[in-house]
C-alpha cells in the first residue's frame, strides 16, 4: 500500500491542541494527525448539548427522519471515501469495510423510520374506585445529552449505532471514538452536521483517558452507551454520573454443532464467524462445541478451508484474514495459544505470527482453565471440543462468565427450545454462526457482557422516558 501524506483533522489551534498520528495496522505508515480534545473542549461540548436539546427535543418526528435518511444518502454517496477511511485506520480488510459501510447506511435508514414509530399507550385508568372515566395516555420523551463510547473495530456502523437513535430521539450527543480509529467517527460527525443536525447536539472529541473520565463524571450526561471491552465498560459504569447506562462488552461466543447438522453448510459459517476481521468481534465465533461423532470431519473441513483463506493487505479485495488492529493485540493472542499448548491442546492450523498479523489458528483438547476458553481472545483463533451429551454441552457453554450470543446447527426442535430455554446469553441462532447480526433487532448480553440493549428500536427505548398523561373524569 502506498503511503499518503497525513492529513490533519480537529481544532485550527495546533500550538494548544494534542495531536496524535494515527497509522495504518498492516504497515505502520502515517494515515492522519488528529487533535485531542482537552478538558475545556469537553466542558464547552457539554454546554453546547446542553443548549442544543431546546431545539432537538421539539423537532417534530418527519424533521428528525429528513435528517437520519439525508445521512444515509451522504455516506452512501461518500461509501467508497469511508470504507478506505476504515480500511486505512483500522486494518479492516476493504470487501469487509465496505460491507461495514452498508450496514451503517441501512442503522441510519431503519432510524429514520423507527423516528416515526416512536409511540406510547392510551390506558384505561378506572381499574379501582374513584378512578371512573378516568384515561392515562402514555408518551416517551427524549432525556437529553448522550455520551456514547465507542471501539475500533466497527468504526462506523457502532457509531452509527449511538448516532442514528439520538437523532431519532431528539438527543444531543457527544461521541467519543477509540483512539485507534477516529477518522471515521470524525466524517461521521461533520456528515451529520451537513444534514442539518443542530449545531452544538453532536461532537465528536477524540482524547485521553483524562478527559474522558470528565465526561463520564459529568452530571449534564443523561445516558452513558459503551461498547467495548468489559474491564473498562465495568469501570466506567462505577464512575458515571448518570444512573442510565447501556454496556456492550465482550464475549467467547460458543456454537453446537449436533450429531444431525449439515457439516458442508457448518464449516464455512464457522470459518467466516471465527476470522472475519482477523476475529475482532465480541460476537466472533470462538468456542465450538461437536457431537463427538462429527469431531474429526469438523476438524478436516475447517483446517481445509483455513487453508484458501487470503491473508495480508487489507487493501486487497481479495484479502480475507488481514491485521489484527497493533502488534501488542496480536503478541497477547500469540500468547494465549502457547499457553493452551502448553497445557495440552493439539494445534492444528495457524499459530504462527508476523508483525500484526495472526495465522487464523485452530485447536482442541484447549484446558478450561486456559485463557482461549475462559476469556475472550479477539483474535483469529477457534477452538473445537467434542461433547456426548446434549445437556452437558449446554452446561458448558454457560460455564463462560460472558454471555453474548450462542449459536446451535440442529433441526431438533425440542434442542433449539431447550436452548434458548438454558443458554444464559442474549441471543441464540439456529443455524447460523454466532456473528449474524442485524442492525434493527435488540442487541446485547448478560453476565460479564454488559446490560441494556442495542439495535436502533432498542437504543430509541434506552434513550427516552416515558411520561404520564391522567385525564380526568368528564364532569
Amino acid at each position: 500500500m502506498p503511503t499518503e501524506e497525513p492529513i490533519v483533522l480537529g481544532p485550527e489551534d495546533k500550538h494548544r491542541a494534542k495531536t496524535v498520528m494515527i497509522h495504518n495496522p498492516y504497515n505502520g505508515a502515517a494515515v492522519a494527525e488528529v487533535c485531542y480534545a482537552d478538558s475545556a473542549d469537553a466542558e464547552q461540548a457539554c454546554i453546547l448539548a446542553q443548549q442544543a436539546f431546546a431545539e432537538t427535543r421539539r423537532l417534530s418526528s418527519w424533521q428528525r427522519a429528513v435528517i437520519l435518511n439525508r445521512i444515509a444518502a451522504m455516506l452512501a454517496d461518500q461509501a467508497a471515501h469511508v470504507s478506505r477511511l476504515i480500511m486505512l485506520e483500522a486494518g479492516k480488510p476493504i470487501a469487509d469495510a465496505r460491507k461495514e459501510v452498508e450496514r451503517a447506511i441501512q442503522t441510519f435508514r431503519v432510524a429514520a423510520e423507527e423516528a416515526k414509530r416512536i409511540g406510547g399507550d392510551v390506558t384505561p385508568a378506572d381499574w379501582t374506585p374513584g378512578t371512573e372515566g378516568r384515561i392515562a395516555l402514555t408518551r416517551r420523551f427524549p432525556i437529553g445529552l448522550i455520551l456514547g463510547i465507542t471501539p475500533f473495530n466497527f468504526p462506523v456502523n457502532l457509531v452509527a449505532h449511538k448516532l442514528a437513535p439520538a437523532i431519532a430521539s431528539g438527543n444531543p450527543i457527544i461521541i467519543k471514538p477509540a483512539p485507534q480509529t477516529p477518522l471515521s467517527a470524525l466524517w461521521l460527525g461533520r456528515t451529520v452536521r451537513e444534514a442539518g443536525w443542530p449545531a452544538g447536539a453532536i461532537s465528536v472529541l477524540p482524547c485521553t483517558n483524562e478527559v474522558t473520565a470528565q465526561l463520564v463524571a459529568d452530571p449534564r450526561i443523561a445516558m452513558l452507551s459503551f461498547t467495548g471491552s468489559a474491564s473498562v465498560g465495568w469501570m466506567l459504569r462505577r464512575q458515571a454520573a448518570t444512573a442510565r447506562v447501556t454496556l456492550e462488552l465482550g464475549g467467547n461466543a460458543a456454537v453446537i454443532v449436533c450429531e444431525d447438522a449439515d457439516l458442508p453448510k457448518v464449516v464455512p459459517k464457522i470459518v467466516t464467524g471465527g476470522f472475519t476481521y482477523a476475529g475482532q468481534s465480541c460476537i466472533s465465533v470462538q468456542r465450538v462445541f461437536v457431537h463427538a461423532s462429527l469431531q474429526a470431519e469438523l476438524l478436516e473441513g475447517l483446517v481445509g478451508q483455513l487453508r484458501s483463506l487470503t491473508m495480508g493487505d487489507p487493501a486487497d479485495a481479495s484479502t480475507r484474514v488481514g491485521p489484527m488492529i497493533n502488534e501488542a493485540a496480536a503478541i497477547r493472542a500469540e500468547s494465549w495459544i502457547a499457553e493452551a499448548i502448553k497445557l495440552g491442546a493439539t494445534l492444528h492450523a495457524g499459530g504462527r505470527r508476523n508483525g500484526t498479523t495472526l495465522e487464523p489458528t485452530l485447536l482442541s483438547g484447549v484446558a478450561n482453565t486456559a485463557q482461549l476458553s475462559c476469556e475472550e481472545v479477539f483474535a483469529p483463533v477457534v477452538i473445537v471440543e467434542a461433547y456426548e451429551n446434549f445437556a452437558d454441552v449446554l452446561i458448558a457453554v454457560n460455564r463462560s462468565k460472558y454471555g453474548l450470543q450462542a449459536a446451535i446447527f440442529t433441526g431438533q426442535w425440542k434442542k433449539i427450545m431447550q436452548a434458548w430455554n438454558e443458554l444464559e446469553v442474549g441471543a441464540v441462532l439456529v443455524d447460523e454462526s454466532t456473528a449474524w447480526r442485524a442492525d434493527h433487532l435488540p442487541y446485547g448480553g448478560v453476565k460479564n457482557s454488559g446490560i441494556g440493549r442495542e439495535g436502533v428500536e432498542s437504543a430509541i427505548l434506552e434513550m427516552t422516558e416515558a411520561r404520564l398523561l391522567i385525564l380526568p373524569a368528564e364532569s
